[in-house]
């Protein structure tokens, strides 16, 4: 990936940050455009009926690109979308409309996660998206451009390619996306060698692309590098009520060299609960211009945060009930600090609780699931639909059905994570197969407040019901009735007294972006 810059909001960003996010919000790349546009710098028509609405829990909200085709930000939103609460680049939807094609499909099979962070050094080998599709930025910048949410189907890539190329060659700087960068074409930015290019969009070397000359492929390399420079840039400050607290207190905020962010939860945890007389942090301490909360981190948040870092003692996972861990979150286990995540795979009952909801308690639990052998020998019949395989029905990949990175695990349609995958679950068998059934990868915890709904389902409104459910779900899985559940689950005891405080914590994550 490339390499990292400031956090987006800082002054002045580089140029590759601000041609990145000029692509990531052109609308022209998309296969709408390419069906029904009457030419390259000529407007829409008719725009796509995808973009008229944004669909929330509470009702549409008006499309911030209505009159337009797809881009990728209209599934990753900040503040684009007047009179609702800022995104941390997801939406607020359940799942996001895709443009209508003759496969039916009329909306992502998970919910959109945020961008912020997403491009973190991790102890693992690095994965995205919740079923580890993408191996690289890139691979993701990639398959998102030529794939279902800008309309294209499986085996278009070439058009999704050509469409990319001709806008950037034909574009003459005149829309208004474009006005809002300089008004500079892009075949000319690309150059970054013209006089009238501003100064602060002038490319560096490794960015820069004679479109003139080069071939659909080098171009749409190009344009995938600056998104994926745009991407990088987008990391949070780290300036939360939960920050002020730790520093407030002298509490170690980061891992030192060479500590795992396990062993540094643990030696948070014990600084804290060595806290004889805590310094709170109040409204005086900073205030929330994105969130409609005070700026405070008070007993109840650090009720929560000691049941969050809390392990359960080896009795209680022995099954001794005289030595039950009351109040324990056991949550580092998979959602360590400072980032709140190890980057794995989990099977946190989410799955099951959304196909018992549609079909019946106990509907998960009695699934067919084909094994190795069988899934090899039928690919359309169990996997997704893709270029290799355009009539895969997908059938374990949509809701009310989703079984996460199994769809992809040893799914030789998807070689670049291969290796990845099996750096985390293991070497492809049919054991590791069935363990990875319903595994998805884990999210960041921080801001929360600007990327709900939650889960990869998007089924939970608030913290409170996410808490609850893993409540449910640790108890379902030590009376092994979770099926494949995450063996963290097990440890996790948490009483109708903690998840107000949990949640709490949790708010207490939360900080401006913008």
């Amino acid at each position: 990936a490339p390499a990292a810059h400031p956090p987006s909001g800082a002054d002045v960003d580089p140029p590759e940050v601000q041609v990145g996010e000029r692509l990531f919000l052109e609308t022209r790349f998309a296969q709408y455009f390419a069906a029904h546009g009457a030419g390259t710098n000529v407007p829409l028509a008719a725009g796509d009926p995808a973009m008229e609405a944004l669909p929330t829990s509470d009702g549409p909200l008006p499309g911030p690109f209505a009159g337009l085709s797809m881009n990728c930000r209209n599934c990753h939103l900040v503040d684009d979308t007047a009179g609702a609460p800022t995104r941390t680049y997801a939406d607020y939807s359940r799942q996001s409309l895709v443009p209508s094609r003759a496969d039916g499909q009329e909306r992502t099979p998970r919910n959109s996660p945020s961008l912020v962070n997403a491009n973190l050094a991790r102890p693992v080998p690095f994965l995205l998206h919740f079923d580890g599709e993408f191996a690289s930025l890139d691979d993701l910048v990639r398959g998102t451009l030529t794939g279902r949410n800008f309309g294209w189907l499986p085996g278009e890539a070439p058009q999704a390619i050509a469409q990319i190329a001709r806008v950037i060659r034909e574009d003459d700087g005149s829309d208004a996306n474009a006005q809002g960068f300089g008004g500079v074409p892009y075949r000319t930015l690309l150059t970054g060698t013209d006089p009238s290019i501003p100064a602060e969009l002038v490319l560096p070397a490794e960015y820069r692309l004679d479109a003139a000359s080069a071939d659909d492929a080098a171009i749409f390399a190009a344009v995938a590098r600056l998104i994926s420079a745009y991407t990088v840039s987008l990391a949070f400050a780290n300036a939360s009520p939960y920050d002020a607290f730790l520093a407030k207190n002298g509490l170690p905020a980061a891992p030192d060299p060479g500590e795992s962010d396990l062993a540094y939860s643990r030696r948070l945890r014990a600084a804290v609960e060595a806290l004889a007389d805590p310094v709170f942090v109040g409204p005086g301490d900073g205030e929330f211009s994105e969130h409609d909360q005070e700026f405070v981190f008070g007993p109840d948040e650090l009720k929560g945060m000691k049941i969050f870092f809390r392990e359960p003692l080896p009795q209680t996972l022995a099954g001794d009930p005289r030595y039950l861990s009351p109040r324990t979150g056991n949550c580092i286990a998979c959602h360590a600090a400072p980032n709140f995540t190890d980057f794995s795979f989990h099977n946190t009952g989410v799955a099951q609780e959304e196909f018992d909801a549609a079909e019946g308690d106990g509907a998960f639990a009695a699934l067919f699931v084909p094994d190795l052998g069988e899934r090899a020998a039928h690919p359309d019949a169990f996997l997704p639909a893709t270029a290799a395989h355009p009539a895969g029905s997908g059938v374990f990949r949509r809701p009310p059905l989703d079984l996460g990175v199994w769809n992809v695990y040893g799914n030789p349609d998807f070689p670049a994570p291969q290796a990845a995958l099996a750096g985390i679950l293991g070497p492809l068998s049919a054991q590791t197969l069935r363990d990875s059934i319903a595994r998805f990868k884990t999210p960041g915890l921080r801001d929360l407040g600007q990327s709900g709904p939650y889960l990869h389902t998007g089924r939970k409104r608030d913290l409170e019901e996410v808490l609850e459910l893993y409540a449910a779900s640790s108890a379902k899985q030590r009376a092994g009735g979770l099926r494949n559940g995450a063996d963290e689950l097990s440890g996790m005891f948490l009483g109708e007294g903690d998840i107000d405080p949990l949640a709490a914590f949790l708010r207490a994550l939360n900080e401006d972006y913008n």
